[in-house]
């Protein structure tokens, strides 16, 4: 009786372990069905995927027609970056009004192009604390470190010392200088000019000798204009008529160290400014530079050179195929890339770059993990990698692979507007190419390295850049402006050169210049130790 009845009971056992088993099982086989495969130890240890970073952008475009939200291009670089960009471009003819429009609105996009970064109003906005101190975070992006150059970050600091701005990097050689017709010269047996009077000759025998050959006086030397825009670059007018002023003066920028005062001097003091007006008068009235000097805009002039009417612009050596050489050809099919010739120095002078074109800022209104993230974009946007969308776009697309190498097809960038994402982000240490699409491109970049580098020998630093004056702040907009304003009615000859000598003596004695004139002294007896 005992035994069956202890038979009984671990039989009973048995299936009560049995039954315990199963819901165990069952239980394991559930949790399992809802959790799939992300219950993989793998997996487990994977980071969620960071959402893409949505990002307003505002910067200058020099394309008539902007790129499209859709671009193909724009679309494989916020996949590179895991973003999603708003990008609003403004044309290089209106973008510093734009820009002073936005900065007033307070309706500031998340990462926005300032072309000066000593503009009054950038300025105040920064000292009233509206934009991120990215001091303390650069270290932290390997790209931002390397790949822009030390001096850019030194010269596009705030007056407190800090940088409010990733500088757009730019060789420091190479800078926007003469770049003549080499093919107009040898048509009239003309050597490339060395001096400002021999560019004269030059410019007096574009205008005079029909050196388009069509038999018609319809060409002009200068592809020159006078802008708003460009106060405080060139004497305040501008790339063009300045580079002519600056190799008058030999002063890179408005400002001249003289070291008998031990005392920095506004150029617009200098002698050699009169004789410069007296020259760029004479040049005017001979009919070298566009009659609507005042009106034309930059890419107006550049229009003029591309539609083979100007034969001299200033620029940078490196614009030729992206800007001009390709519309020319449509014009002159007998132009060769190496007739874009810029010249070495003239009197001995040429200007060195300050390695930056302009800073991206970033508003407080953007929180600083999202700002952090904006700098992580530019960051990773600058790896090679990424950057090549600029130069070859997409394969198939853009660009063929031919034993290895990528073959661009420039009408496609061109349409694509490829080299307008360089107007966001830049990259200056990418190896440039061996050889060009043809042995006539290969020959031009040979031409313009060897110019880059005999420019080595004569090139100024603007040696003002960076330096701050609290009274300069104040006073120099409007007195940059009224310099323009004379020199351009003096040009165009509606006002005597007597005027200026008037206005010279005006300044010379005016105490908020003196003010501004001892701060900046200051200013760079601290940066020299002089």
């Amino acid at each position: 009786m005992y035994t069956k009845r202890k038979r009984s009971l671990n039989r009973l056992a048995l299936l009560l372990s049995l039954a315990m088993l199963a819901a165990l099982w069952l239980t394991a086989c559930g949790d399992k069905g809802a959790n799939t495969a992300a219950d993989s130890p793998a997996d487990a240890a994977a980071p969620a995927a960071e959402a893409p970073l949505e990002v307003s952008i505002m910067t200058i475009t020099p394309s008539a027609i902007p790129a499209a939200d859709d671009n193909p291009i724009k679309r494989a670089i916020e996949k590179a970056t895991n973003s999603v960009m708003d990008i609003r471009w403004i044309s290089n003819n209106i973008y510093s009004d734009k820009l002073n429009l936005t900065l007033a609105s307070g309706d500031i996009p998340d990462l926005i192009m300032i072309n000066d970064p000593f503009g009054s109003t950038f300025s105040k906005m920064v000292s009233q604390g509206a934009f991120w101190d990215i001091t303390p975070f650069i270290q932290d992006y390997p790209n931002l470190v390397k790949g822009i150059p030390e001096v850019a970050w030194t010269n596009t600091k705030a007056a407190d010392g800090k940088n409010y701005g990733i500088p757009r990097p730019r060789p420091v050689t190479g800078e926007s200088f003469f770049i003549i017709r080499k093919d107009w010269l040898d048509k009239l047996g003309l050597a490339v000019p060395e001096t400002t009077e021999q560019l004269f000759e030059v410019m007096q025998a574009f205008v005079e000798k029909d050196p388009d050959g069509n038999g018609v006086k319809d060409t002009t030397a200068l592809a020159a204009y006078i802008s708003p825009d460009d106060l405080g670059w060139g004497g305040n007018i501008g790339p063009v008529l300045g580079a002519i002023e600056n190799s008058f003066t030999g002063v890179n920028g408005n400002w001249k160290w003289d070291e008998s005062q031990g005392s920095m001097v506004n150029t617009a003091l200098l002698p050699e400014v009169r004789d410069a007006l007296e020259y760029l008068t004479a040049a005017y009235k001979g009919g070298m530079m566009p009659e609507d000097l005042l009106s034309l805009k930059l890419t107006q002039a550049r229009e003029l050179f591309k539609r083979n009417q100007a034969g001299i612009i200033v620029d940078k050596t490196g614009t030729m195929r992206k800007i001009y050489a390709d519309d020319l050809k449509k014009v002159d099919p007998e132009f060769k890339y190496t007739d874009f010739y810029p010249l070495t120095n003239l009197n001995g002078y040429n200007p060195l770059g300050a390695g930056y074109n302009g800073v991206l800022a970033i508003p407080k209104t953007v929180p600083e993990e999202k700002m952090k993230r904006i700098l992580k974009l530019v960051d990773t946007w600058m790896n090679h990698d990424v950057y090549e969308l600029h130069l070859y776009g997409l394969e198939g697309v853009h660009h063929t692979v031919v034993d290895g190498q990528k073959v661009p097809i420039s009408e496609k960038l061109v349409a694509d507007n490829a080299s307008d994402f360089n107007q966001i982000v830049n990259v200056i240490d990418y190896p440039s190419p061996p050889s060009g699409e043809t042995e006539e491109e290969t020959k031009a970049q040979e031409l313009f390295a060897k110019v880059e580098q005999d420019r080595t020998a004569t090139s100024v630093p603007d040696i003002s850049a960076g330096l701050q004056s609290e009274t300069g702040q104040k006073i120099l907009p409007e007195l940059n402006k009224k310099i323009q304003d004379l020199k351009a009615k003096i040009i165009l000859g509606r006002e005597p050169i007597e005027a200026w000598d008037a206005f010279v003596d005006t300044l010379q004695k005016d105490q908020d210049l003196t003010a501004a004139t001892q701060e900046l002294t200051e200013a760079y007896k601290k940066r020299t130790g002089k």
